[in-house]
């Protein structure tokens, strides 16, 4: 992100108001642009030198080129270590990333080769996203990787398994709804574990604790900017562990939150479509309808999911440890990176 790049004088978060839901899900669509992935090297590396510009004070104000600077820049480098996201686990990337394999998970018919299989690409995914994605002030090993990715990877398949098992068996269930409810199995499977998943990838960072610092006041900028300073170079206040319990929670309650349209959205419109004259005689259109309705739900679900919380969230000092107790800074906050 534009914060990870030097200079004294930051930019403005957002066109939008972060202090708002509409405004971040402005926000979130803008830097989840599937637009941004055309961007090259060369494209990426001008972006970095108009913000870099701005933040040195050789550009006086924002515009709209400089708009878009900092738009490919949010959303290709990572916020704590100022490097490229690679390009399949972007948030840009997300919508298109999931796509083949939402689709997989939801065709109908699946036996358990194909639920297993699927399952395991869907959890694959997952971990290479929330790894990619995930606080870097706490880095997770190798070994627990590995141990989370397995624990989430049979978490889903036992869900979906069991619940393909469970559903035939219900007696006082009218047909027409046992369909239904054997097309949601992937949404329960994927929900569940898919929340597990952030858990597991990032649990290190609640045994451990994230980075918290405190909020800049006007007056503490302005002081920065005197002394030559950026934002980014104000020191942390320590690692609260309180906060990274918090910077976990939203994010696995924001992946339901994406998930739940994509996996229940269109597997009910498709068994609806599925009974009209014109797919029962063009079977073959099944998957390119399934593909579309998936892609148009994504598209509209990811913003209003990354939305639900900012990504860079202001706590009171005293809602954390003890020790981070009147250390806060602006009204006594604490502001930390939340995580995709």
């Amino acid at each position: 992100m534009s914060a990870s790049i030097p200079g004294n004088r930051e930019l403005p978060a957002s066109q939008y108001d972060l202090s708002t839901y509409w405004g971040r899900v402005m926000h979130s669509a803008n830097i989840s642009d599937p637009r941004t992935l055309l961007v090259n090297k060369a494209g990426l590396e001008h972006a970095k030198g108009l913000v870099a510009g701005y933040k040195q004070g050789k550009i006086g104000e924002m515009n709209a080129e400089l708009w878009n600077a900092k738009k490919i820049v949010d959303s290709t480098l990572h916020p704590d270590t100022g490097e490229p996201v690679l390009l399949p686990f972007r948030m840009s990337c997300f919508v298109l990333s999931n796509l083949i394999v939402t689709a997989g998970m939801l065709t109908p018919g699946l036996g358990t080769t194909g639920t297993l299989l699927w399952q395991i690409t869907n959890q694959s995914l997952n971990v290479a996203i929330n790894n990619a994605n995930a606080n870097k002030s706490t880095p997770l090993s190798v070994s627990k990787i590995t141990q989370s990715y397995f624990l989430a990877v049979g978490a889903s398949c036992s869900v979906a398994l069991g619940l393909n098992a469970l559903v035939p068996r219900l007696k006082r269930v009218a047909p027409a709804t046992k369909i239904i409810l054997s097309r949601l199995v992937p949404f329960a499977a994927v929900a569940s574990a898919g929340a597990l998943n952030v858990f597991l990838m990032r649990g290190e960072e609640i045994r451990q604790g994230i980075d918290v610092y405190p909020v800049l006041s006007e007056s503490d900028k302005a002081k920065l900017a005197e002394e030559g300073k950026s934002e980014s170079s104000v020191q942390s206040l320590g690692k609260s562990k309180k906060a990274a319990t918090l910077a976990v929670s939203e994010t696995a309650l924001s992946r339901v939150l994406n998930s739940s349209p994509i996996m229940v959205i269109p597997p009910l419109i498709l068994v609806r479509l599925q009974k009209q004259d014109w797919l029962k005689k063009n079977p073959r259109l099944t998957l390119p309808v399934n593909l579309g309705l998936i892609l148009t739900t994504s598209l509209f679900a990811l913003p209003l999911a990354l939305a639900a919380f900012p990504q860079r969230q202001n706590v009171d000092a005293a809602s954390l440890e003890k020790e981070f107790w009147g250390m806060g800074g602006e009204n006594g906050k604490v502001v930390f990176n939340r995580g995709i």
